[in-house]
């Protein structure tokens, strides 16, 4: 059996990362732990450990990499979903899934990305089972990226003002949003895992951009 989520899960961290395109004056916080990169050999050993275990049936060592990982593909799963139950069902999804698959993981990637892409691929499915409004997939729909004018209103910008904004955005807007600037995906794997073709992921993603300053301006 999986075990449940970990308490505090819903304290996030949460990296944005050039947020807004052009001028746009965003400072971006980072919230990860101090020293995570000098152990990453060290980690990255310790978990293939443990995933060598779990191929075994070691059901401590699941219990243990589920701990590694929930928290953060639980913050994956609610940046594309905006939704706490929906995140908290594409977590639980997510590792039912790559637990029952994990004789499929081959590590040509790391174990975090591979887990990752199956949580975003339960967070997509239960955003197409709400009726997700995604655009077309034709070229008349490409929008170009917009010049942007200096605004007060982008000045005294702070993270949670942005994360109020962005879960306001309509699914698709969000969830393409995420994708490419909080996830680091490109156009290609966003149209591969949405369905659609990589014009379609440009033009959505200059709509979530235009939507999330319009959002800004109204809050500001």
């Amino acid at each position: 059996m999986t075990p449940t989520l970990p308490a505090g899960r819903r304290h996030s961290k949460f990296v944005i990362s050039t947020l807004l395109p052009c001028n746009l004056p965003i400072r971006i916080l980072s919230l990860e732990t101090k020293g995570q990169f000098r152990l990453e050999e060290t980690v990255i050993h310790l978990h293939q450990e443990l995933i060598t275990q779990c191929k075994r049936g070691d059901r401590v060592a699941y219990n243990q990499l589920y701990k590694l990982y929930s928290r953060a593909m639980y913050n994956v799963a609610y940046r594309i979903t905006g939704n706490e139950d929906d995140a908290d069902d594409a977590l639980q999804e997510g590792f039912i899934s790559a637990f029952k698959n994990l004789e499929s993981y081959r590590a040509d990637a790391s174990f975090g990305s591979w887990i990752k892409r199956i949580v975003i691929n339960k967070a997509i499915n239960l955003l197409k089972s709400r009726k997700m409004e995604t655009l077309p997939d034709n070229d008349q729909w490409d929008i170009p990226e917009e010049e942007i004018e200096e605004n007060s209103a982008y000045t005294d910008l702070t993270v949670d003002r942005v994360k109020k904004s962005i879960q306001q955005l309509p699914d698709g807007y969000r969830a393409v949003l995420s994708l490419y600037l909080l996830e680091g995906y490109d156009h290609q794997e966003i149209a591969e895992i949405l369905g659609v073709g990589e014009s379609t992921s440009k033009s959505q993603l200059n709509r979530a951009k235009n939507k999330l300053r319009e959002l800004l301006i109204q809050q500001s």
